[in-house]
């Protein structure tokens, strides 16, 4: 049995962060940041999408921005040769 993350990995989902920046309710001049990470689909992105129509409908902080970075885990191996070796005793 696999994990749902796994699945979800195969099925075109990725790690995807966003760094989000909002203004505290109480004093609008000070910006709060917010890190939220989740599996999403680039490049529409539905599950933040969800995560930021909430904020906006339940959250009195207003955004101010949001900085998305997304890796798709599963991929090619990215390989290197090696000149030398080293031993440890």
């Amino acid at each position: 049995m696999t994990s749902t993350d796994f699945q979800r990995q195969i099925d075109g989902f990725g790690l995807t962060t966003a760094d989000i920046l909002y203004r505290l309710p109480d004093h609008p001049a000070i910006l709060q940041q917010y890190v939220w990470q989740e599996y999403d689909k680039a490049p529409s992105f539905p599950e933040l999408n969800r995560f930021l129509m909430f904020w906006q409908a339940k959250l009195e902080g207003l955004l101010y921005r949001v900085t998305v970075c997304h890796k798709a885990l599963i991929g090619p191996a990215e390989l290197k040769a090696v000149d030398g070796e080293f031993r440890l005793n």
